[in-house]
């Protein structure tokens, strides 16, 4: 298990603040958020190339805040493919086990080994620089294995590779992952992270702003920051209405959203996502309590359907299967009704800070 206490840092212009998290023994945790957030930061920290200002990195019960690099059980793999251009793949992989001096008949089972695993026996004997970044990436991951650590450190390790390589190395991520091994992965993909994260964490300006298990996160974004970042894009500001035993959130001069409230709020936020949103051709009639008919103003295409934007007086956008945007006859200017549950909408109150 790996903890983060309290880990805070300061640069000129930029600080990591307070930084806590657990990822439990064989886990796959996710550090997600845009650029100059502090995920690499955080990675170099539990790697050692940085030393923290305040807090403490324990691994296993170990204190290994102030251990040097080379002592700490932990692999680093960068973004960049960082191998020794002189040496063959083979030698590549056999490093870390030669300078712990290994027995030479040890070295080479286990060399043939992770090469199995990580498919690339056939490139054993050639040099790094005739090899592709899927390629040279298996090559580092393989590195990394020889020398056995207790947690895999990845930062942005798909973003260079192009999407049929993406796919390939995301495989590969899981069977480590399934295999036992604890990783901690640094990216800005929300796709990345629904595909291979347990947990997660969101980090912006150099803080967590939310943390939890995939579901907990995606499905329950705490701001408008998290909403958008895990591609939620029907995020209104709302004053909440109550009428009767029925409460409406007003997003508009000209629309009242029906929701079911947890508590008594009079303002806040509501969301909903992309698949709970219905388009129709006709007015629904049954227990779809909020419709709205509004005009197709975008169709953007996803890799396993559309996403299509409504504009009702107020944009909505629905996550449909391309089966359903060939149904519907769907193009830019087409009239179409947008329908969704009171209990599809999520609520959140104001004093959420965003």
């Amino acid at each position: 298990m790996l903890e983060l206490k309290n880990i805070s840092k300061t640069f000129s212009g930029f600080s990591l603040d307070d930084i806590s998290f657990t990822a439990e023994q064989g886990s796959y945790f996710v550090l997600l958020g845009p650029s100059g957030a502090g995920k690499s930061l955080t990675l170099e920290i539990i790697a050692g190339l940085v030393r923290p200002d305040r807090g403490s990195v324990v691994l296993n019960g170990r204190d290994i805040t102030h251990t040097e690099i080379h002592h700490r059980p932990v692999g680093l793999v960068f973004q960049e493919h960082c191998v020794f251009p002189h040496l063959s793949v083979r030698e590549n992989i056999a490093y870390p086990l030669k300078i712990r001096k290994r027995k030479a008949r040890d070295i080479k089972k286990l060399v043939n080994r992770l090469a199995g695993e990580m498919n690339i026996e056939p490139l054993l004997d050639r040099n790094p620089e005739s090899l592709s970044g899927g390629e040279l990436q298996r090559v580092t991951l393989a590195r990394i294995l020889a020398a056995d650590p207790g947690v895999i450190l990845l930062d942005e390790p798909l973003s260079s590779l192009d999407v049929q390589l993406q796919q390939e190395l995301r495989s590969l991520l899981k069977d480590l992952n399934k295999k036992g091994r604890t990783i901690i992965h640094v990216t800005h993909n929300f796709e990345e992270t629904i595909v291979l994260a347990d947990k997660v964490a969101v980090m912006k300006d150099g803080k967590i702003i939310q943390s939890g298990t995939k579901d907990e996160v995606f499905h329950h974004p705490g701001s408008e920051f998290v909403a958008r970042l895990t591609g939620i894009k029907n995020y209104f500001r709302s004053v909440f209405e109550w009428d009767g035993n029925q409460v409406f959130a007003r997003i508009s001069d000209d629309i009242r959203i029906r929701v079911l409230p947890e508590e008594k709020i009079s303002k806040g936020f509501i969301i909903i996502t992309g698949e709970d949103v219905i388009l129709s051709c006709e007015h629904i009639t049954s227990s779809v309590t909020n419709s709205f008919r509004g005009v197709v103003t975008d169709v953007i295409p996803l890799f396993n359907g559309y996403e299509i934007a409504v504009d009702t007086g107020v944009t909505f956008y629905s996550k449909i299967s391309g089966e359903s945007f060939e149904k519907l006859g769907i193009h830019n200017g087409k009239p179409l009704w947008v329908s969704f549950k009171a209990a599809g909408v999520r609520l959140l109150a104001s004093h959420i800070s965003l």
